[in-house]
């Protein structure tokens, strides 16, 4: 895809029976994270501003890459305050925190996000096989989030993060050093135990929108 000419409708959009729709692609370089940002918020903005009553967030092609991105481009839906954390090896904790729609260190950077017409409406997460490491990460992000349901099949199961470190030959490796979680504590295998959960049979997504 070409991050410099997106259009915003490739992301986001507004679905019959007032549901947003924003999906969230992988970003695999910095020259991309801008782009895809300015498009995915100038969508969420369009649909909210139309009268979105919920969020579909799709996250079934995100196979990795930066996760700030989406979750910069998902922070007005999200809400501010502890996303989640990296936890590294011996138990060392990074938190994840969300300032006015924005990943806190990414504040200066991007800016805030808009607030929403109608904040903290409810938002049906979509994950499949493919949804894998910065994918899982923004999914773990919804976790905690009040009227969030997920749906689909389950994530990859690999909610890692990856750091470099350059050789003495001049060839650089990247390890994988911390682990995604939630900001509460669990267990499991990765993010497919605890982002995955199928719909009760019989229930719709937009049923929330619809009693609303």
């Amino acid at each position: 895809m070409d991050w410099p000419k997106l259009r915003q409708d490739a992301l986001g959009q507004r679905l019959p029976g007032g549901l947003g729709h924003l999906t969230l692609p992988p970003i695999r370089s910095d020259t991309a994270a801008g782009p895809c940002l300015r498009a995915a918020r100038a969508a969420v903005r369009e649909v909210d501003r139309a009268g979105a009553c919920g969020w579909v967030v799709d996250l079934r092609t995100n196979t990795g890459g930066d996760m700030w991105t989406p979750l910069a481009s998902a922070g007005p839906l999200l809400g501010d305050g502890e996303a989640g954390a990296f936890v590294a090896a011996d138990g060392t904790r990074t938190p994840w925190t969300i300032e006015s729609g924005t990943p806190r260190q990414y504040a200066d950077r991007w800016g805030p996000g808009e607030p929403l017409a109608r904040p903290m409406p409810p938002v049906a997460v979509l994950t499949g096989p493919r949804t894998a490491s910065a994918g899982e990460a923004v999914a773990i992000a919804f976790r905690e989030r009040p009227d969030t349901r997920t749906f689909g099949d389950p994530t990859s199961g690999v909610p890692t993060a990856n750091a470099p470190y350059p050789l003495s030959d001049g060839a650089l490796v990247v390890l994988t050093t911390t682990r995604s979680r939630p900001t509460w504590r669990w267990s499991g295998r990765g993010a497919a135990t605890v982002c995955w959960r199928r719909p009760p049979t019989g229930s719709r997504p937009h049923d929330r929108c619809r009693d609303s």
